[in-house]
């Protein structure tokens, strides 16, 4: 299976790498850090890769609203 486009670029790869080192970090603190600031930290390490796939798909003609 090929990889999308942003898949191939680095930032999205270093994205990818951050957010499994930081799952690796909140995994080992107790459960009150983990399901507060833990969760938070999570979520905004994870959305860094799903914003540059989101963003790779804008400015084309479906991105655009021209079919």
């Amino acid at each position: 299976m090929s990889k999308t486009n942003f898949e191939k670029l680095r930032v999205y790869q270093l994205a990818e790498q951050l957010a499994d080192e930081i799952w690796n970090i909140v995994l080992c603190w107790d459960t009150f850090a983990r399901d507060t600031v833990g969760r938070q930290i999570v979520r905004s390490a994870d959305s860094i890769g799903a914003n540059i796939a989101e963003g790779t798909g804008r400015y084309s003609f479906q991105g655009n609203g021209v079919l």
